[in-house]
């Protein structure tokens, strides 16, 4: 009888597979010149559009370097003399209602955050009967427009006897964020594989501690795209802190609209502060930038 014996499979060369894999130092090129017609057109398309862009960027910004100097006569000319007078003067106006803006954003923006961390969690990997409804009918709250609950929420505020304060700002912030924010962490934690979960289960884990100790660790991207979300939305808001804030909490928002005067508008000073209030949300998505686009892209496909 013919015993079958298993031969070795032949190795490869280790010597040329070690070679494939020493890297040579040069870093493969990210980008290559358009080869084709329709890539000259869509790069020319991009450059059109990214220069229409900056352009109002580039006015804003020689606005506000022109002083008291005025504007300069034709829209794309540099100022003659830069100065920063405009500034000084924006800041001086500015200041309180950019640390209001600061203690509105930071807490409202963490707090709703958490929770639409907690609701992803548990209706992505604990689903329940009723969940997807009860999802379906918590993203119908990001449809809402703002001026079609001014009325509810202003007395819901009066109600708490918050109305006119930062807190009570907070407090609408957050509810007005959980949808958007539980959109993204259940998207974002459909990607993850149930099996982290059912291995914390087998070690005697319960849902809280799965949580904080498994994918609360897990969850720096999506609390990036939530946050960049929420940190620009509730920065940007008017609405909410004109009608529901009293003059000593209002937003920067809203006394950057009241630098326009009944009379003469100072141009220089308004553009200056344009610059200041949008510059915290620049820089945010400048430094988180690059967590950005894995976080959005994080759970698509699975």
């Amino acid at each position: 009888m013919a015993v079958e014996t298993l031969e070795p499979t032949p190795s490869r060369p280790i010597e040329s597979a070690h070679r494939r894999l020493v890297p040579t130092g040069k870093k493969p090129r990210s980008w290559r010149m358009p080869k084709t017609p329709g890539e000259w057109v869509v790069l020319v398309v991009c450059a059109v559009a990214t220069f229409g862009m900056l352009v109002p960027v580039y006015v804003i910004l020689t606005t506000a370097l022109s002083g008291s100097t005025g504007a300069p006569s034709f829209f794309l000319a540099f100022p003659d003399a830069p100065s920063l007078d405009a500034f000084k003067g924006a800041w001086t106006k500015l200041h309180g209602s950019l640390a209001n803006s600061l203690q509105i954003t930071v807490p409202a923006a963490l707090v709703s955050c958490l929770l639409g961390s907690i609701n992803g969690f548990v209706l992505s990997k604990f689903p329940f009967r009723g969940s997807n409804a009860l999802f379906t009918v918590l993203l119908v709250g990001m449809f809402i427009p703002f001026q079609a609950v001014i009325i509810p929420v202003f007395q819901f505020l009066n109600m708490l006897h918050l109305q006119g304060s930062i807190i009570g700002l907070i407090v609408v912030h957050v509810i007005y964020g959980i949808p958007i924010t539980t959109l993204i962490f259940r998207n974002y934690y459909e990607g993850i594989p149930s099996a982290i979960i059912e291995a914390a289960a087998i070690d005697g884990a319960g849902i809280w501690k799965t949580y904080f100790r498994v994918m609360l660790p897990l969850s720096v991207p999506g609390f990036v795209v939530a946050g960049i979300f929420q940190c620009t939305n509730i920065w940007n808001d008017f609405l909410f802190g004109f009608i529901l804030a009293s003059p000593a909490a209002w937003p920067a928002t809203v006394t950057l609209n009241n630098l326009i005067g009944t009379t003469t508008v100072d141009y220089s000073e308004l553009m200056a502060g344009a610059v200041l209030v949008a510059a915290p949300t620049v820089l945010l998505y400048l430094v988180l930038g690059r967590y950005f686009v894995s976080g959005l892209t994080a759970g698509a496909v699975k």
